[in-house]
């Protein structure tokens, strides 16, 4: 059912608040199950760390790195007294996402998804998009495009299925679901002096994408980016001392950020305690955006 109007105007009271009238039980995850993909080290694990600590079940999806992603889980369940699991995913495939969430994690973690965070990305490390090869170009950007973006989608569609399913047949416990993307203050910025073209739109795309899951998804999902600016991951190692110098000079903190500096942004919208926040790009870049 949709909450528009032909008109354009939405149904009144769609969503209800919370009943708590204490801030911090809001924040709590237990009971819940997330998917977080691109969890193998970096923003994606630390978020995943953050999860369980809040008492969430984690799901934990890694492109190649088997060894390094089952550590991770094992380590996530032994700290924190979670299930956590590791699941290999190529997000850039429909099926392998639609079949990841419906035939091995929901039968596997109490038939229930509360959170996902659409993690998975790459970088653009090759230039101007003018310089080398048209066709090494054109095959970059596509693989950045199926990774960024319509693995965004695809992990979209299946997660919001599950989540208006669970909402329509009232299954305890679940009160909106919340799909969370990592998108870049590249989104909506051109960074220098490295130059990224492909991927700045990439992360512009899926900050739309997610706004506009906002307004579909009412009455039983909420949709939100995250927008890190540097943060200290493998996604940027390919840049030299003498760039990541540029970067602190345009950074008001003057210092790139720490993946666990992160958790409590996808904390917060992972939450009860976002019960009222839907379709926002919340930017976390030491101040970068400012000026």
């Amino acid at each position: 059912m949709s909450h528009v109007s032909p008109a354009g105007l939405f149904a009144h009271d769609s969503t209800a608040p919370p009943k708590a009238d204490r801030v911090l039980p809001l924040f709590s995850l237990a009971g819940k199950t997330a998917i977080v993909s691109g969890a193998t080290a970096g923003i994606g694990y630390a978020v995943a760390q953050g999860f369980a600590e809040a008492g969430a079940n984690v799901a934990i999806w890694y492109n190649s790195k088997k060894e390094q992603a089952e550590a991770a889980a094992a380590e996530i369940e032994k700290d924190y007294g979670v299930k956590c699991k590791a699941y290999q995913v190529n997000v850039a495939s429909f099926p392998a996402v639609s079949s990841a969430i419906n035939d091995h994690v929901l039968p596997e973690f109490n038939s229930r998804l509360d959170i996902f965070v659409a993690n998975s990305g790459i970088a653009w490390e090759d230039g101007p998009m003018l310089d080398g090869p048209a066709e090494d170009r054109i095959k970059r950007y596509k693989q950045i495009i199926d990774t960024n973006l319509d693995g965004t989608f695809f992990c979209a569609r299946v997660a919001g299925e599950a989540f208006r399913r669970q909402k329509q047949e009232g299954l305890q416990g679940f009160t909106y679901g919340s799909f969370i993307a990592t998108a870049s203050m590249s989104g909506s910025i051109v960074n220098i002096p490295q130059l990224q073209t492909a991927y700045n739109a990439s992360k512009a795309g899926v900050i739309h994408l997610v706004k506009s899951l906002a307004v579909e998804w009412v009455g039983f999902a909420r949709a939100n980016t995250v927008s890190p600016g540097y943060i200290v991951t493998e996604i940027s190692k390919f840049c030299d001392e003498g760039t990541k110098r540029a970067w602190r000079d345009k950074i008001p903190m003057g210092r790139e950020g720490m993946p666990n500096e992160l958790k409590g942004a996808y904390l917060y919208l992972a939450s009860d305690a976002a019960s009222y926040t839907t379709g926002i790009d919340l930017v976390v870049d030491g101040g970068y955006c400012a000026p």
